[in-house]
């Protein structure tokens, strides 16, 4: 994927995130992610179906690495199970490392291929996907 691809993509889903919206569902387990060092704030609403992630929303504050990282995210993992979301996040984790991991599991997630080189960018791309898994854990 190349750089303006990859530009195409984060700005097409901060521009225009998919379910950005609160959820007033009593079904739905909220987590709240921020980070200490900017304005990203995001609250994360999550519906389980047994194993399921049955559908996710989110709200808040947050820069364009944060809101887009947050969409794909979520355009990712509705319909999947938890197994399927934490290997997911897992390689996510492992992208913005510099390590190995599946990119064609990633699908847009790649947008952020390069992010290891700016520490306090990974920081805000990886922030819904912290949310979520501890969402997941305490499932």
């Amino acid at each position: 994927m190349d750089n303006e691809t990859r530009r195409e993509i984060i700005m097409e889903h901060y521009t225009h995130p998919l379910n950005r919206k609160r959820s007033l569902d009593e079904a739905y387990m909220k987590v709240n992610t921020n980070n200490a060092s900017c304005i990203d704030n995001i609250d994360i609403y999550i519906k389980f179906k047994d194993n399921i992630i049955e559908d996710i929303t989110f709200e808040g504050e947050a820069c364009a690495i944060s809101i887009s990282a947050t969409s794909i995210m979520i355009n990712n993992l509705i319909g999947k199970t938890k197994e399927e979301a934490i290997d997911y996040i897992h390689n996510f984790y492992a992208m913005t490392e510099n390590k190995e991991y599946n990119s064609d599991l990633l699908g847009e997630g790649n947008a952020y291929c390069d992010i290891y080189k700016q520490g306090n960018r990974k920081n805000c791309a990886t922030l819904p996907f912290r949310g979520l898994e501890d969402a997941i854990n305490k499932q």
